[in-house]
């Protein structure tokens, strides 16, 4: 599998991790505390995979991007945190920082 597509697919697993603690509740609910379990080692191992093409600090920093924003927006929409204009803009530089990150990468 290619190296940017296990990249994107372990930051989409990192979503559902960060997303899951809060589901999770301090892991004393058993089948969301698996899921959030499952996602994270999932996600560590895509990332894991990917790094052995991509350089380091364009995975790990893509890796990061990806669930910060998907965490931020999934958290705007499920449950009800700010989004307030100066939020938005922030999540928009991560977006604008994993873009450059990407288009800047020689692998």
């Amino acid at each position: 599998m290619n190296a940017w597509i296990m990249l994107a697919a372990a930051g989409l697993l990192e979503i559902v991790w960060a997303v899951g603690l809060k589901y999770a509740h301090g892991f004393t609910r058993p089948l969301a505390s698996a899921v959030t379990i499952a996602a994270m080692v999932v996600s560590m191992w895509l990332l894991a995979q990917a790094a052995r093409t991509l350089p380091i600090g364009t995975a790990y920093a893509i890796w990061t991007g990806i669930g910060a924003v998907g965490a931020a927006v999934l958290g705007i929409m499920l449950f009800s945190e700010s989004a307030s204009v100066v939020r938005i803009g922030c999540i928009g530089l991560i977006v604008a920082g994993i873009v450059g990150l990407k288009l800047s990468s020689p692998a």
